[in-house]
């Protein structure tokens, strides 16, 4: 036998997507919300992405090339991805050597120590913004005051921040709307908060690009947004003098991205469509329990990796019954 046959586990039909084709195609849905935060921020969120992209693909090379001994893959741009997530979840001003101690957390930790692209049972970005969320509370919530489109001592509480605290101190929620951003800011981005959290309708605009190119499928960001919309409804409706109505919860904070780029992560979430929406289901009602109850006036991050370590438990719940195996009894 001249020609040996490798044979591969199945499936054998192709498609024509990529690892790079998947990564660029979420950065380029990402552009839109990315391009008007610098236009918010000014030159403040520029430098902090780029310190964030620069640092994350460095670190990746030398691990690959120096600790893993294997050929660098930081042009399938993972590393890219990570970093403008990574900066997507910090204010803009953010000290530099802090946005490089998150991009080594998020890739070496988050990523590299598990094996690389494929392997990571958590969101990278995440491990690294929460991190930096507990190693560095203040300087991870000193939001810059948008009017100024520069980084100074200035600085705003988020709406969600603002409304957390004004509950806690015994005002109502109608009150505090009234000094907060009406509806139309909040889609479009004008108030304070992290570099992601500047524009719902860019972010939705680049969530039906991804659906028509099918780089992801509806289950998991319509679940959770339609399970923050219900879980907070409800509360909106049994008082809603505590509790901000759901258009304001879907508008403010991280949702959006978190939603739509990345507890969409191929590698950290379920595999099977009614996996996915359990992931997400789990993942709105956490989110909503943190932002409502817990010390925190954000909750997507946490929820996030929360239901990223159950990923594996919820694939072996839904996992297909095998061909020709018997049931139980």
């Amino acid at each position: 036998m001249d020609k040996l046959l490798t044979i591969t586990p199945s499936p054998h039909i192709k498609q024509g997507d990529s690892v790079n084709k998947i990564m660029y195609s979420v950065i380029f849905a990402l552009a839109p919300a990315l391009v008007w935060s610098f236009f918010i921020f000014g030159l403040s969120a520029v430098v902090v992405t780029l310190t964030s992209v620069v640092s994350c693909v460095v670190i990746e090379w030398l691990i690959q090339k120096y600790v893993m001994n294997v050929e660098p893959s930081v042009k399938d741009g993972s590393a890219i991805l990570t970093g403008i997530l990574l900066a997507m979840n910090v204010p803009a001003g953010l000290p530099l050597w802090i946005m490089i101690i998150g991009a080594i957390v998020a890739i070496g930790v988050g990523k590299m120590s598990f094996g690389g692209l494929g392997h990571n049972p958590f969101n990278p970005a995440l491990v690294g913004r929460v991190f930096l969320l507990i190693s560095f509370p203040v300087q991870m919530t000193t939001w810059p005051n948008v009017t100024k489109q520069v980084v100074d001592a200035t600085s705003e509480a988020t709406p969600l921040a603002l409304v957390k605290e004004g509950v806690n101190s015994g005002s109502t929620v109608p009150e505090i709307m009234q000094q907060l951003p009406n509806y139309n800011e909040l889609l479009l981005g004008n108030f304070s908060g992290s570099l992601g959290e500047m524009s719902a309708a860019l972010l939705l605009l680049g969530m039906v690009y991804m659906l028509i190119r099918k780089v992801i499928t509806w289950h998991i960001p319509v679940t959770i947004i339609a399970t923050v919309f219900v879980f907070t409804g409800i509360l909106y409706l049994v008082d809603p003098m505590q509790y901000a109505d759901p258009l304001f919860h879907l508008l403010s904070g991280g949702l959006m991205l978190g939603a739509i780029y990345m507890a969409t992560d191929m590698v950290s979430s379920p595999m099977a469509k009614k996996g996915q929406i359990i992931y997400a289901l789990g993942i709105g009602l956490i989110t909503v329990s943190i932002r409502i109850w817990g010390a925190y006036p954000e909750g997507i991050s946490f929820a996030i990796l929360i239901m990223n370590a159950f990923t594996p438990l919820i694939n072996n719940y839904v996992k297909p019954k095998r061909f020709g195996e018997k049931k139980n009894g």
